[in-house]
């Protein structure tokens, strides 16, 4: 569960000092009120323009908002909004894209966010909720597909697009879309979520598609968390004790690690976890204890593997690991398994700085 007097504050500080100073830059070097993080550090060549990580830009958005939490400046919050507005501007002007799940995570950094995005926030809620509406169709008994067109409805779009819709309000059919995946994607023998499922022309369920990702637990956890903060019936704590058991009992390794996933994409995808289930123990007494574990065992592997280059750590992409010094090739190197370690020490803070996480 981790040692009392550590400085998770402190640590997660450290963490997003060094990303900062390595990846958050102005929009091709010079561009003045914007502020993107490149892809990958060290940079060994000049960057190219594609491919654009939406997605990966929408949780530095987040974990900048965890900082803010944790420590609010002046500064940040100005960064916050410069980072907001940066998105849509590289992003041809649209608050959206044609894959679901990015909307979604933006989208949540976005409300979490709040008035730190300035004259931001309003619109790009409004179009993203829209968007959102779009992708569910009846075809599969339910769901949003993963993007306009697509044949497949996956956990990671379906997910963090309940989050948001419970947050703002529109719980019935955040309800909808949380049951659907209850019932499809689900496993009832170990009691993990499975990636997604393919469609026939039909619109029937042709094919489970049983990959289980780190980030498709989270995601679940965290909608059933905010449902049940909302809604209160009994099925949304009992699915989230049911996922976090399920991690517990068959995902970390034997010292309780959450396990990682390389670089690129996957990268993210354990952090995505770790905020989830940080954010169950701050707020679901019931499953602070185990969900807190998993956290604080994480985050005390992840420091202590971290490799010091340049005067700052440089985390690794399995956490269980010591980090390899970032070149190209190394997940290490890329912008997502940085921005996940910075996740999960702010996971940890907000654990230790809240009575009901502290396990």
């Amino acid at each position: 569960m981790g040692v009392p007097d550590i400085d998770w504050s402190e640590r997660a500080a450290i963490a997003e000092r060094a990303i900062l100073r390595r990846h958050l830059r102005r929009v091709a070097g010079v561009l003045p009120g914007t502020r993107i993080a490149r892809i990958r550090w060290p940079r060994r060549v000049p960057a190219s323009p594609k491919p654009w990580h939406f997605w990966w830009q929408a949780q530095l958005l987040d974990c900048l908002v965890d900082a803010q939490l944790r420590d609010p400046s002046a500064r940040r919050a100005r960064t916050i909004a410069k980072a907001t507005r940066t998105v849509r501007l590289r992003n041809l002007g649209s608050w959206t894209n044609r894959y679901y799940d990015d909307t979604a995570w933006l989208g949540l950094a976005v409300h979490r966010a709040g008035a730190l995005t300035r004259s931001h926030g309003a619109p790009a809620l409004t179009a993203i909720t829209q968007r959102l509406h779009e992708g569910w169709t009846e075809d599969g008994g339910g769901g949003i597909v993963w993007h306009h067109g697509d044949h497949v409805k996956n956990a990671p779009s379906n997910g963090p697009a309940a989050i948001l819709l419970a947050r703002v309000g529109q719980l019935d059919f955040a309800s909808s879309i949380v049951d659907w995946v209850a019932d499809t994607l689900v496993d009832p023998d170990t009691g993990l979520v499975r990636n997604a499922v393919r469609l026939a022309p039909d619109g029937s369920v042709q094919h489970v598609v049983r990959h289980v990702y780190t980030y498709c637990q989270g995601a679940y956890l965290g909608a059933c968390v905010e449902l049940a903060e909302r809604d209160g019936h009994w099925r949304w704590t009992d699915r989230a004790a049911g996922v976090v058991d399920a991690v517990t009992n068959r995902l970390v390794s034997r010292d309780g690690v959450l396990p990682g996933d390389g670089g690129g994409d996957g990268g993210l995808f354990a952090g995505i976890l770790a905020r989830y289930l940080a954010d169950a123990a701050v707020r679901r007494p019931e499953l602070a204890p185990t969900a807190s574990r998993l956290v604080l065992a994480s985050a005390e592997a992840a420091w202590d593997g971290r490799a010091e280059v340049g005067g700052g750590p440089v985390f690794a992409a399995d956490w269980s690991a010591p980090a390899r010094p970032p070149c190209p090739g190394a997940p290490e190197a890329d912008l997502s398994v940085q921005l996940a370690a910075w996740m999960l020490l702010e996971a940890a803070a907000r654990i230790r700085q809240t009575p009901n996480g502290r396990g």
